[in-house]
């Protein structure tokens, strides 16, 4: 068959236009790079689950680490005034989204960039903290989860005394400027009422760095704490092994916001669940990558709330709740 002149042209044409199409289709597609800000290290017994809660989460949306998302991970071992450094060498390598773990490594990855989104699974007052204009419409590059850690400290305390209603002296074990200087000021001034209104007396005992949880427990048990309650932190979350073991050395029932404290041998927690908050993250990673922008997903907070008691320790201690706390409890460790 003979082609003529003008068909011979049009064939040549197409076949120059199709080529750089051909070439870009052959390209692979842009592996997105993630940067995951933690507190602990990879080697603490505490460090690993949540992350991995995370991960796992992340593949059930079609993200498998290694083939089709790559995570750059960075530890603070414990100190969170490694956060802002850490945070740098992130941007440095111009990740395409960072998760920063809680409220103190989001600030550092905030004042680390303005463009790069940052995602937070477990943010305390993101508002009061400066993370985000409103939590409807966060408006700068930070969005994530919020587990009203602070603005449930009153009600924990009311749980722990009418599970125990003849303790008189409860000691605060707390991070000085674990949290934002706002928030924390907040936090200890809503504890410092409920106590009052409890008729029950605050023993407040500060803890700087893991090292000083030891001299934390010899300074309560001098004021002759007869229960403890653990304040929310980043730092007291990462040792709460050591503080579980301690509070049972001393046989003092724990309280605390989360239900890892209770797993290890804590008496009891009141608060959302971290892994709830970890899976949720991965959800807005999974919109960041596909196009949306943090200012605009708001910031969610939880609506479920887990009252866990461990009736072993209970049974150690030898105490015996009321059945009111039994009716509310959301699940009770044998």
């Amino acid at each position: 068959m003979r082609i003529g002149r003008l068909g011979f042209i049009v064939m040549v044409a197409v076949g120059i236009l199709a080529a750089p199409l051909e070439a870009d289709a052959q390209q692979p597609a842009k592996v997105p790079r993630i940067g995951m800000l933690l507190n602990l290290s990879p080697e603490h017994p505490e460090g690993r689950p949540l992350v991995d809660v995370f991960r796992q989460a992340l593949r059930e949306l079609g993200y498998v680490e290694g083939r089709n998302i790559v995570i750059e991970y960075r530890w603070a071992e414990g100190r969170i005034e490694r956060f802002p450094a850490l945070a740098a060498e992130l941007v440095r390598l111009k990740v395409d989204l960072i998760v920063a773990v809680n409220t103190p490594a989001a600030r550092a990855a905030k004042q680390a960039t303005t463009t790069i989104p940052i995602v937070v699974p477990a943010m305390q007052d993101p508002v009061k903290d400066g993370l985000v204009a409103s939590l409807g419409r966060p408006g700068g590059n930070v969005t994530g989860v919020t587990f009203l850690g602070p603005e449930l400290v009153a009600k924990r305390l009311q749980l722990l005394k009418e599970a125990l209603p003849g303790v008189s002296r409860v000691a605060g074990l707390w991070h000085p400027g674990g949290l934002a200087e706002r928030t924390m000021r907040d936090m200890v001034k809503d504890a410092e009422g409920a106590a009052r209104t409890l008729g029950v007396q605050l023993q407040l005992v500060g803890v700087g760095a893991p090292d000083e949880i030891d001299k934390a427990f010899s300074t309560l048990t001098k004021g002759r704490a007869e229960a403890l309650f653990v304040f929310p932190s980043p730092m007291l979350f990462g040792e709460r092994r050591r503080i579980v073991e301690l509070a049972a050395k001393h046989r003092l029932p724990a309280m605390s916001n989360v239900r890892e404290f209770v797993e290890l041998g804590g008496l009891m927690s009141y608060g959302a669940s971290l892994p709830d908050l970890f899976r949720r993250a991965a959800t807005y990673v999974d919109k960041i990558l596909k196009g949306a922008k943090p200012a605009d997903l708001p910031v969610e907070q939880p609506t479920k709330f887990e009252l866990v008691i461990n009736l072993k320790t209970a049974q150690a201690l030898g105490l015996t709740f009321p059945q009111s706390i039994f009716i509310q409890a959301t699940e009770v460790i044998q």
